[in-house]
């Protein structure tokens, strides 16, 4: 090869060289794009509150049934033209009333309405002396209702005198001597009371029995 063709070979190959250092040069490298980065986890979901169980409703109570309660004492032997409790008619008329509030097996104390007290006399002396003192005689009893708690409100009281003697007073003869027919008519020196109110019925009430069914018609 002469020459001038090796100096054309060598300054092709010289300009090829410096086109690919231009392309290399003016061209950076390019890096690889960052991967993306995750996507946050979702939330977790609220867990739902737990609903309250219901609360079962109370059970109804049934109405309490109600008895009617009418009691009755009477005081005798009260102090000749006194109007004077005795000592026995004190205790007596303790224990009456203790009786009505205390509780028992069929019924709850004793709820008071009305307590009606009445006097009475024996039949000596005139009709106009007799009813005051009758009077006076239930009047001393419904004080002393009062002061063990009985509501005054509630408290009647009269006086009736003679006119409603004890049965068996019928045999003391007027013949008798003074002091024999005081002490005979001695029944009919009382105080009457008689207490209405109601209370609460302990007892179960009683089973309603079943009906009876018709019997069934035997096929003939």
């Amino acid at each position: 090869m002469n020459s001038a063709l090796r100096k054309i070979y060598t300054f092709a190959g010289i300009l090829a060289a410096v086109s690919l250092l231009a392309a290399c040069a003016t061209e950076p490298e390019k890096k690889p794009a960052p991967a993306p980065a995750p996507a946050p986890k979702p939330a977790p979901a609220p867990k739902p509150e737990p609903k309250p169980e219901p609360k079962p409703e109370p059970a109804k109570k049934a109405k309490p049934e109600f008895l009617n309660v009418e009691e009755k004492i009477e005081l005798q032997g009260m102090p000749f033209a006194k109007a004077e409790m005795t000592s026995d008619n004190k205790a007596e008329l303790d224990k009456f009333m203790a009786a009505l509030r205390k509780a028992t097996k069929a019924r709850e104390a004793v709820q008071i309405s009305a307590v009606v007290v009445t006097g009475h006399t024996d039949r000596i002396g005139s009709l106009k002396y007799n009813m005051g003192l009758s009077e006076r005689r239930a009047v001393v009893v419904k004080d002393y209702l009062v002061s063990m708690g009985v509501d005054q409100k509630v408290v009647f009281w009269e006086g009736k005198a003679f006119k409603q003697p004890i049965p068996v007073t019928k045999f003391c003869d007027n013949k008798m001597k003074r002091k024999q027919l005081i002490e005979c008519l001695s029944p009919n020196r009382r105080v009457t009371v008689e207490v209405v109110g109601r209370a609460i019925n302990l007892k179960p009430p009683a089973a309603k029995p079943d009906a009876k069914k018709p019997a069934a018609k035997s096929a003939k």
